[in-house]
């Protein structure tokens, strides 16, 4: 699957088969809300949230790489992530690009 954050790929055509997305709420957890804490004193980066995310980033894909082929397709477009609080500790990661199939 060839997923691209480019609106084409020189020297294909396809056919539009829609949007695709996929989804991952992610919460902390206490162990890690108790190291934030402490990094946040000192400053830097917080290792453990960075890592959570990437996770999130990475399942989102997958899920929506997932979507795209059971539309049959062979590369999804126009790739994108957004995320959003859902909760108090808790945030939404969402992959979406379209989906297309070569001719």
């Amino acid at each position: 699957m060839i997923i691209s954050t480019t609106e084409k790929i020189n020297g294909k055509e396809y056919e539009v088969l829609g949007l695709v997305k996929g989804s991952t709420v992610q919460s902390k957890n206490i162990g890690r809300d108790i190291m934030a804490g402490f990094k946040t004193m000192i400053g830097g980066e917080i290792v453990s949230y960075t890592q959570m995310m990437n996770e999130a980033r990475a399942l989102a894909t997958k899920r929506m790489a997932e979507e795209a082929k059971t539309l049959g397709a062979d590369a999804v477009l126009c790739f994108r992530y957004a995320s959003s609080s859902v909760m108090a500790g808790a945030a939404e990661v969402i992959a979406y690009g379209t989906a297309v199939k070569f001719k």
